[in-house]
């Protein structure tokens, strides 16, 4: 009898498919799983019940509800005026209070107020903090005056001009600036002059006078006046007027657009 061919004993070598191991399996046949021990499912149990019960403290228990809303830090507002604006409701869960939207109503309602910083006192409390605008110039129209802040803002208008506040004089409806850079800019430039000055100027500055960018006259009271110039090399300029005032303190009026070559006359 014939041996088998060289075909038929290369396909007997040839493995056939490997056979699947069946799954892994625990006690009960199903799939392997690990066991999970009864302490870890208490814990996991207890972590529910705690944010279930957080949820339920703040929302809808009595314990921690707003029940009174102070206010700090107001000078020419009154609290009342600020409690009124803020509507704050009480009775409500002080975690529902929307303390973002307050500030924005305050500031959009208020606009003497600066800063606003509402803040939850735990457990029954909402404190309103307030910082209000300081003018530092004021702008008189048809016997009212507009309070300008250190930013420029123009913030409030009143009937009495506050006490120690320079006015600001704009007298550039003619001049190339005014069309060039826009009142803003003039106002600006005016309240960046008032910010950088000394202390000792300061004090005896009645009034700001704005004829274009580049001529700005400080009134000093008692009939002096310094002029500025621009807006530019503050620091210089004010050292030089006071080594002016210091030596020449009869002058009446003060020179000082060129720093390095400051001059005085009158007296």
């Amino acid at each position: 009898m014939a041996g088998p061919t060289t075909r038929e004993r290369g396909a007997r070598q040839q493995p056939g498919p490997a056979t699947p191991r069946p799954p892994r399996t625990g006690r009960s046949g199903g799939r392997f799983r690990l066991p999970v021990s009864r302490p870890v499912v208490l814990l996991l149990a207890v972590a529910v019940l705690l944010a279930g019960g957080g949820v339920w403290a703040l929302y809808g228990s009595q314990w921690l509800r707003v029940e009174r809303v102070t206010t700090s830090g107001t000078r020419v507002l009154s609290p009342d005026e600020v409690l009124r604006t803020a509507a704050v409701p009480t009775g409500v869960p002080m975690i529902s209070v929307d303390t973002g939207a307050v500030e924005d109503r305050l500031r959009a309602e208020l606009p003497r107020i600066d800063t606003i910083d509402v803040v939850r006192a735990w457990p029954h409390g909402i404190g309103l903090k307030v910082t209000e605008r300081k003018p530092v110039l004021l702008v008189e129209k048809g016997g009212r005056f507009t309070e300008v802040d250190r930013n420029g803002v123009r913030f409030a208008t009143v009937t009495k001009a506050p006490h120690g506040v320079p006015l600001l004089k704009l007298a550039a409806q003619r001049s190339p600036s005014l069309r060039r850079f826009g009142e803003q800019r003039l106002l600006d430039e005016a309240v960046r002059v008032t910010g950088e000055l000394p202390a000792a100027v300061a004090r005896n500055l009645t009034a700001v006078k704005v004829t274009s960018y580049d001529s700005i006259t400080l009134e000093l009271g008692s009939g002096r006046s310094a002029f500025w110039g621009s807006g530019e090399d503050n620091a210089a300029k004010s050292r030089a007027l006071l080594a002016l005032m210091k030596a020449v303190p009869e002058a009446g009026h003060f020179d000082v657009s060129a720093p390095t070559a400051p001059a005085a006359s009158g007296s």
